[in-house]
């Protein structure tokens, strides 16, 4: 086992995975919203597929730097790389959705961050839709980096910066979305939360991550 395994096992044990793949039934449910279910879906940096397995697609495709297949349903495609060079392994102009949670801040740089939207932007068709879900350093404070393996702090507005340096034409952005860790969700039922994903003011109390929905822009736009 490498060493990023070895962090991850620790941080999220089989209890917490088995809690935290019920509240993204009701996340991914939410999320479909922006998802064509008539396209292929690429989820980068997947870890357990929390999110590629509670969404619909015409094919599932997953990435992550470990090999994590074992927790992926039959019918993803799992494709075991760095999300930098995923033009080199995947077909590029081929996804309908690009969705990366909690992925950005564990890049290198700010100059990374907008590497790997651009790469994001060759995976998708032409008017694709990029998908993030990523912890807001204005609204957690410090506690951005609990974890040891976060490198790069992003708010909401140098979000939208690299994506639209990256040729993304924003589309939707909610500030505080959903609570910063599944370890600080308060609603634990499947109710609950489909109940908060419902509530926006809840989202301005409790949301320490922030949605971002962006399209890919076309040669011509």
């Amino acid at each position: 086992m490498g060493e990023l395994d070895r962090v991850y096992a620790k941080r999220f044990e089989d209890p917490e995975a088995r809690a935290k793949d019920l509240l993204w039934v009701e996340v991914g449910r939410y999320l479909q919203r922006y998802v064509d279910p008539n396209l292929p879906i690429l989820d980068v940096a997947c870890d357990r597929g929390y999110f590629i397995r509670n969404v619909r697609g015409s094919e599932k495709w997953a990435s992550d730097l470990r090999d994590v297949s074992s927790a992926l349903s039959s019918d993803v495609h799992f494709v075991q790389s760095d999300g930098l060079r995923l033009t080199e392994v995947m077909p590029a102009g081929h996804f309908g959705t690009v969705f990366m949670s909690t992925y950005l801040e564990h890049l290198a740089s700010g100059s990374e961050v907008i590497e790997q939207l651009r790469v994001a932007g060759e995976l998708l068709r032409p008017d694709g839709r990029l998908i993030v879900l990523q912890p807001n350093i204005r609204l957690v404070g410090a506690a951005y980096w609990d974890f040891i393996d976060h490198k790069v702090a992003l708010t909401e507005r140098s979000l939208v910066e690299a994506a639209e340096a990256a040729g993304f034409r924003t589309e939707q952005l909610v500030a505080s979305f959903l609570p910063y860790t599944t370890k600080s969700w308060l609603p634990q039922h499947r109710v609950l939360v489909r109940s908060y994903l419902h509530l926006h003011l809840a989202w301005r109390l409790l949301g320490g991550q922030t949605l971002y929905v962006g399209r890919r822009l076309s040669a011509t736009s």
